[in-house]
């Protein structure tokens, strides 16, 4: 697989690249934001700013460092989801929640928290590269899904609250997805951390409660899914009005 490792500091992305080598990764080093998406243009040169150019950008993943020299890291992920769908992890000293759903809203699709374990980055990397979700995690027969004023679209991976359009990440789809196959019913945590990122390391928890918390924010329904300590999440149906 070739990764992106958007990375300024030279003695860490050597140290990184050999060790993900050995892995068998292709580690092309991206030095700054826009050696990052001139790496990531078409050869045709498209608009780098203009969205929907290229679906395939040639790598599996891009491992972004948000201490980026020339522009914000943050800014950086925002344009990189604009052109290509390849999935993005974050690299980032910032541990609080906040900072984190900002980097999932802007299109990453998880991220690592400095200083991390090699296991635990190569773990990550391996779960966001699994891009087609499995069939039991979408499928339920059915085209859409209605709950309360939440309206799920399976085929088009389009989700509205009350008629108004809720832009999503990939793993924010497939969570909700889950969930609302059986409303009221609890998904344990290792089931859910299964289906959706397929995987059964544990450190996914981590990632899995970011994502929550990211969906109970943009669906504006912080009780529409509900913690059942120590087991797992449920999605209580929401009611109209």
């Amino acid at each position: 697989m070739r990764l992106l490792l958007v990375e300024d500091d030279d003695h860490v992305a050597a140290a990184l690249s050999a060790v993900l080598a050995r892995h068998g990764f292709e580690v092309v080093h991206a030095r700054n934001g826009e050696e990052a998406l001139r790496a990531l243009l078409p050869p045709e040169g498209n608009d780098p700013d203009k969205p929907g150019r290229s679906a395939k950008s040639g790598f599996g993943v891009v491992l972004l460092d948000l201490g980026l020299p020339d522009q914000d890291g943050y800014e950086v992920c925002g344009k990189i989801r604009k052109r290509t769908a390849t999935p993005v992890i974050m690299v980032t000293a910032r541990s609080d929640v906040r900072s984190r759903i900002h980097g999932l809203n802007l299109g990453a699709d998880d991220y690592v928290v400095k200083p991390y374990d090699t296991g635990e980055l190569l773990a990550r990397i391996h779960a966001v590269s699994r891009r087609t979700v499995p069939e039991e995690a979408t499928g339920t027969g059915e085209d859409s899904l209605h709950l309360g004023p939440v309206r799920i679209e399976l085929p088009t991976r389009q989700v509205s609250v009350a008629g108004r359009s809720v832009q999503l990440t990939r793993k924010e789809f497939d969570l909700l997805a889950l969930l609302a196959q059986r409303p009221g019913v609890v998904f344990r945590r290792e089931q859910i951390i299964s289906e959706v990122w397929r995987t059964s390391w544990e450190g996914t928890g981590r990632t899995l409660e970011v994502h929550v918390a990211s969906l109970r924010s943009k669906l504006r329904s912080p009780a529409l899914i509900e913690t059942v300590r120590g087991v797992g999440y449920r999605l209580v149906a929401p009611t109209q009005g």
